[in-house]
């Protein structure tokens, strides 16, 4: 059975972190964990500490950004499959299985699970219509059709992921590597997953500036 390695970017997710894990930890497939603390304050690399051994932690001096965090994880992956996970329990873990079923049975490169195939917005309406002009912005510039460029939950094989050139240090992670992926011809297949987002105050880091970033980012690859 072909391993899954999940990287984990942590930075100051003290509240939701220790359920993710044990989460994580259920799943049933083989799988690695590797947990990036990109130099989190808030007491989150202790609940980290906690799980060692069963989860593999890189941890970051200073603060670098999702972008980096992901790009350390990626190094060290020892798995045939790789996909991303955030620590803050917008996403439900368990569907981490469905991806890795679709991706490990049907030989197919890259999965992402998208929150707007059967997703209305309640909140975070600001956030939504942003993510959904990125994405339209994608589909023209890269001849895709994709629902949610900018998810999270975004799953490779190996060989695919690591080949790319990767400079993002924040969240500008997301429009490159789809960009990337894209540019070389290879088809993204998305499959639905539920979303619970957060809002500012309960600790979404993600600012308007960063949807500035990703569109310079989209640009940029349109045109290199």
């Amino acid at each position: 059975m072909p391993k899954l390695s999940i990287i984990i970017p942590v930075f100051n997710e003290a509240q939701t972190i220790n359920l993710v894990l044990e989460k994580l930890m259920s799943l049933p497939m083989d799988k690695e964990i590797i947990v990036v603390d990109d130099a989190s304050s808030d007491g989150a690399g202790e609940i980290i500490n906690s799980f060692l051994p069963d989860v593999n932690l890189i941890k970051h001096e200073i603060n670098l950004g999702k972008g980096a965090a992901i790009r350390s994880g990626i190094a060290c992956a020892r798995g045939e499959f790789i996909v991303f996970c955030d620590a803050d329990m917008e996403y439900d873990v368990s569907q981490i299985s469905a991806l890795f079923d679709q991706i490990s049975q049907n030989n197919i490169p890259v999965v992402y699970g998208s929150r707007f195939i059967n997703y209305q917005p309640k909140k975070n309406r600001i956030h939504y219509w942003g993510n959904r002009f990125l994405t339209v912005l994608t589909n023209l510039f890269f001849s895709a059709r994709l629902t949610d460029m900018e998810t999270a939950y975004k799953m490779f094989r190996a060989d695919i992921l690591k080949k790319l050139s990767l400079t993002a240090l924040r969240f500008e992670i997301e429009p490159e590597i789809t960009a990337k992926i894209l540019k070389q011809g290879i088809k993204i297949i998305e499959l639905p997953i539920s979303y619970d987002p957060r809002v500012k105050k309960d600790g979404k880091k993600i600012k308007y500036r960063d949807g500035l970033v990703a569109l310079r980012i989209l640009i940029k690859e349109k045109i290199c």
